[in-house]
Parts: C-alpha cells; sequence; structure tokens
C-alpha cells in the first residue's frame, strides 16, 4: 500500500465559500459525483467519478479537495478519502481533525495521480481568476 497527499498554497487570499463553490460546479459538469461544505476559512468537497468497476472498486472512496486560509494566503490539500454520507451535516472541525486520506493501491495512485494533475490546474485557474 502506498499513501496519496498533495498540498499546494497560494499566496493569494481568497473567498473560501466561492472558491469550494466553483470547484463544485466544475466537478459537478464533468460528470462527478460531488458534496462539499464551506465556512468562513475552510471548505472540504468529495466527488467520486462514476463507473462500473470504480463503483465496485472503490465505493467508499472518494477524492477529498480541502481548502483553507492560512497567514501564507490559500492552502488546498487534495488525497484519497473515505465518502462521507452527509457531508452537509458533518462538523468540519471533526473532518479536519480526523484522518482524511487513506492508503492507495499503485493502481490507484496512478488514476488518482491522472486525474489530480488536470483537476490542479482547475483549481489554478479557478484561484487566480478569483
Amino acid at each position: 500500500m502506498s499513501f496519496f497527499k498533495k498540498e499546494k498554497t497560494y499566496s493569494k487570499v481568497t473567498d473560501i465559500n466561492a472558491l469550494t463553490q466553483a470547484v463544485y460546479n466544475h466537478l459537478q459538469q464533468e460528470g462527478w459525483k460531488v458534496q462539499q461544505r464551506s465556512e468562513t476559512n475552510r471548505g472540504v468537497i468529495q466527488a467520486q467519478k462514476g463507473g462500473i468497476l470504480r463503483d465496485i472498486i472503490a465505493a467508499e472512496r472518494a477524492l477529498v479537495i480541502t481548502f483553507e486560509q492560512v497567514p501564507e494566503g490559500t492552502k488546498l490539500t487534495m488525497g484519497v478519502g473515505k465518502w462521507v454520507q452527509n457531508l452537509g451535516v458533518m462538523a468540519l472541525e471533526t473532518l479536519f481533525l480526523s484522518a482524511l486520506f487513506i492508503p492507495l493501491d499503485i493502481s490507484e495512485m496512478l488514476w488518482t495521480e491522472h486525474v489530480e494533475k488536470g483537476l490542479m490546474q482547475e483549481i489554478e485557474g479557478i484561484v487566480n481568476s478569483a
């Protein structure tokens, strides 16, 4: 088993609610099953890509994207975590303090890396246009 989590901090301070909503909308338009929750200085998005093979192998897994205001700007963390059924009512504090990301095998790491590259570019465009 291996572990996948990517972090990046943008020096630009961004409205977390607007950023979370923009990324949520983008993923939804791309056909992802998504949930989001945001507060003033933190936001989280869970996204699952459909498909029979993905559903069988990783029904409980989701791409997890978190945004957080930090002194340096806006911090993005992306990785794979367990799908939380009702993210809308779950407290963000609990989510951020819990073990958010889970181990992956090699094949899933390659798929995640491929998806992550494209999505990081999209998020960067959203952050820079905000």
